[in-house]
């Protein structure tokens, strides 16, 4: 694999230059939704469209990552965004601007999400060596911290300036740059011996294969609980600033920055130190770290305090991630990794929507604190239950047998 390095390059380039334009205008939406609504409700049927899409496309998906090209998916995929995008765009310009159309277009780039998550975790274990897995990860989740760090300042700046709409465009314009260069990527269709199975029988066969794996299914059992409990950190923490500290757009800027920053610090470390041996020791020293700061943003009450929380949370977050992917690419047999990152994407598509389901009518009645203390709470209790988990950990051993 002499080319993987350019064949790398070009990938995370495009997925970069996509994630780019996508955060802009996702930042955009939610906070548009929660500056002229500070409503719970609202972004529970916000978070609902971006995420439960994905969930019910997420079984067709990654059977699609395993018997099509991965590279046509991907395009395809963001060429529809785009023109999604640019619709709402127009409409919005044209002086319709109604609430329910920025849900319809969510859950429509939820879709196209749904639709290029697997293809998008099976790419890199295919042109990347196995052993240097872990790095590329890293470097990747350096790039999306930075990409995290620019675009809710660029994000604040454009609505501080112009329209929603107008916002809009910047999308539209990434996903055309991102469909561009994935077209110089050169990746090899690898055909899937179960392609000649229907849908049905092409999934259970995943499922039977994630049945029969001794660690797959207590990763998935702790991975949905761990995705259901981080709905609130995740979705929550900007109405509870709006609420508790005020509604400036400045604030939402400074939590989401000091987030990425520590992403960018965390991608970093875990770029350059690689982790514990064992990549479920690492996993689990994420997870808690993070399941602290969540129990601490409930806690803290000054806003400079909870800036630095944040910046902490974000850290932990490529220490939790990079390992969890790698650990997954490296174990995953390749004829089944799209059907596995699809059940992955199923699990973090439909966990946090549950839970805000739970968690997000629940902040227009109790206080957001005492949901961040009691899920921050429980994250650490589930840390400390993974690394008691022995197929799991001996999993996390590199180069051990998957199915030990």
């Amino acid at each position: 694999m002499q080319n993987w390095k350019r064949q790398a390059v070009l990938f995370l380039s495009s997925q970069g230059v996509s994630m780019f334009g996508s955060s802009i205008v996702q930042y955009a939406i939610m906070w548009h939704l929660t500056l002229t609504t500070q409503s719970g409700l609202i972004m529970t049927f916000y978070i609902i469209c971006g995420f439960l899409p994905t969930f019910f496309l997420s079984p067709f998906a990654g059977v699609w990552a395993d018997r099509y090209n991965r590279k046509k998916l991907i395009i395809s995929a963001d060429g529809g965004i785009s023109i999604a995008t640019l619709i709402l765009a127009i409409l919005f310009l044209s002086g319709i601007q109604h609430i329910w159309l920025l849900f319809i277009v969510v859950t429509i780039r939820a879709i196209g999400a749904g639709i290029q998550t697997p293809a998008v975790g099976a790419v890199l274990p295919q042109i990347v060596p196995e052993e240097k897995l872990m790095r590329v990860n890293g470097i990747n989740g350096t790039i999306q911290s930075m990409i995290f760090f620019g675009a809710p300042l660029i994000s604040a700046a454009l609505l501080s300036i112009t329209t929603l709409e107008m916002i809009l465009f910047v999308d539209v314009v990434t996903a055309l740059i991102a469909i561009v260069i994935m077209f110089f990527l050169k990746l090899k269709h690898v055909r899937n011996e179960t392609a000649s199975m229907g849908y049905l029988a092409d999934f259970t066969a995943g499922l039977r294969y994630v049945k029969s794996s001794g660690y797959l299914k207590w990763f998935f059992i702790y991975f949905s609980i761990l995705f259901f409990l981080m709905a609130p950190a995740s979705f929550l923490t900007p109405l509870q600033v709006t609420r508790v500290f005020g509604g400036d757009v400045w604030r939402l800027t400074a939590i989401e920055l000091t987030f990425s920053v520590g992403m960018m610090i965390g991608g970093a470390i875990i770029a350059a130190w690689q982790g514990f041996h064992n990549r479920v020791h690492t996993m689990v020293l994420g997870a808690a770290v993070f399941g602290l700061c969540t129990m601490l943003f409930g806690l803290v009450p000054n806003f400079m305090i909870y800036v630095v929380v944040m910046a902490i949370c974000g850290i932990a977050m490529p220490i939790f991630n990079t390992p969890t992917m790698t650990m997954l690419q490296e174990t995953i047999d390749p004829a089944y990794i799209g059907r596995v990152f699809g059940l992955f994407s199923m699990i973090s598509s439909s966990m946090m929507p549950m839970g805000m389901v739970l968690f997000g009518p629940l902040a227009d009645v109790i206080d957001i604190k005492w949901i961040l203390i009691f899920t921050g709470v429980i994250m650490m209790i589930l840390s400390i239950a993974m690394l008691k988990t022995k197929a799991l950990v001996r999993a996390g051993v590199k180069n051990t047998d998957p199915a030990m």
